[in-house]
């Protein structure tokens, strides 16, 4: 295979991902509490093949790599909703949930108390606090979450939601269910609760969409140059097989 073919194929690789990423942040616009995605690329050099028929140096051919996945992390709309267990975390924290794969960390606040009035999120997570599920009776009401965290009843206490952050958020992992998997979560008091209120997706329909376009034309015009240079290729064999010897 020809080495611009190989380069086109690695962009055209690049591109394919890059629109994998742009849809899922389209996808997720209105999930609470989402954070987009964007894809970073690099060069990666690589020498062409040595052939001793040949003089002088290898020439350096120039690739794609699309290196890692970056997590927009800035804050996104807080609406109000009214529901008291609704909640909208204003900082760099992260609510911490217990899913069969141990602990796990989400924006999304959307919460509810299920049959047996445990607090889990509208995915069914247990939501976690400081000494661990969090469990409501039947006569419990008037529930009431402030600034901090903290939760109370009209019996009382009911402990404080357990907040985290991460010194290095880009290393976190992301997973299903609106869910990042991370290493040293750190006790964050810095972040604040909204009760009544939720974070919205930080997605930017009009610029997803905007670079949805870019990355569908960036590959078509791939695309077509390659058909371009296959034809070229095969108008030239066809030409040189039909010379007489």
């Amino acid at each position: 295979m020809e080495n611009v073919q190989i380069i086109g194929l690695s962009r055209q690789m690049a591109l394919q991902r890059q629109m994998d990423v742009v849809a899922n942040n389209i996808a997720n616009i209105n999930t609470t509490g989402f954070k987009a995605e964007a894809l970073l690329f690099e060069e990666y050099k690589m020498p062409v093949a040595r052939d001793n028929g040949f003089s002088g140096n290898d020439q350096i051919i120039s690739y794609t790599q699309d290196w890692a996945t970056i997590h927009d992390f800035s804050a996104g709309a807080i609406v109000q909703t009214g529901n008291p267990l609704d909640v909208a975390l204003q900082g760099d924290g992260f609510l911490t949930v217990q899913t069969g794969s141990g602990e796990r960390y989400t924006r999304n606040g959307e919460l509810k108390i299920n049959d047996t009035g445990l607090l889990v999120t509208n995915s069914g997570y247990p939501v976690l606090s400081e000494g661990g599920e969090i469990r409501f009776s039947s006569s419990e009401t008037e529930i009431t979450i402030d600034a901090e965290g903290n939760i109370y009843t009209n019996e009382g206490s009911k402990g404080r939601l357990k907040i985290v952050s991460f010194e290095s958020p880009q290393d976190l992992t992301i997973e299903g269910g609106n869910l990042y998997a991370g290493i040293n979560p750190q006790q964050d008091l810095n972040s604040k609760i909204s009760q009544g209120s939720l974070e919205r997706s930080n997605v930017s329909g009009v610029a997803e969409m905007a670079e949805m376009i870019r990355v569908n034309r960036a590959y078509q015009s791939l695309a077509q140059l390659q058909k371009t240079q296959a034809e070229l290729r095969q108008k030239a064999i066809q030409k040189l097989g039909s010379l007489q010897a």
